[in-house]
């Protein structure tokens, strides 16, 4: 449950959101935080190809099953609009209604990135609320490719030792 006031009417947030993962969590949780609407932007099947992301990526409707569990569990889902996402920008460089975007430490220079645009398009740029990368047990932040790699588990715990490789 979301206890602080929304200061936004409409944030963004966007992702591949693929072993949906405490990190993912704390995003999205930190958007309906700060906006009364929250517009997320699910990656495509085509664009998480095109991200060359190192790990497979489950497919669209598997993951849009996932985040709308999700958002029924925080009774969340009915002040979000889940869109699928085409490219990096999505509506967030030509809607003027969309006033915030949330993005992680990782993700920020892309926010800075459709600042630009919208700048260029005399569109006003939106609020950046960046929040810091989730650590995992050993205070390596939580990723996919992580999950993938069988290091750890969506909560962050350590499923095995992970020792560095050296030449």
């Amino acid at each position: 449950m979301i206890l602080a006031m929304a200061v936004f009417k409409l944030v963004a947030v966007g992702g591949t959101f693929d072993e949906l993962h405490k990190g993912h969590r704390a995003l999205l949780m930190k958007a309906f935080e700060v906006g009364e609407r929250v517009l997320i932007g699910l990656c495509t099947d085509r664009f998480a190809r095109l991200l060359r992301k190192n790990h497979p990526v489950a497919p669209y409707d598997e993951r849009l099953e996932e985040l709308r569990r999700l958002l029924e569990d925080h009774n969340l889902l009915g002040r979000a609009e889940i869109f699928p996402l085409e490219d990096p920008y999505g509506p967030t460089v030509s809607s003027n209604e969309i006033q915030a975007i949330v993005v992680s430490k990782e993700t920020e220079p892309r926010a800075h990135e459709i600042n630009r645009i919208r700048e260029s398009k005399g569109l006003k740029p939106l609020e950046i609320l960046v929040i810091d990368m989730v650590p995992a047990e050993d205070m390596v932040p939580i990723s996919t490719t992580r999950i993938y790699r069988g290091e750890i588990d969506r909560e962050g715990r350590l499923l095995r030792l992970v020792t560095s490789r050296r030449p």
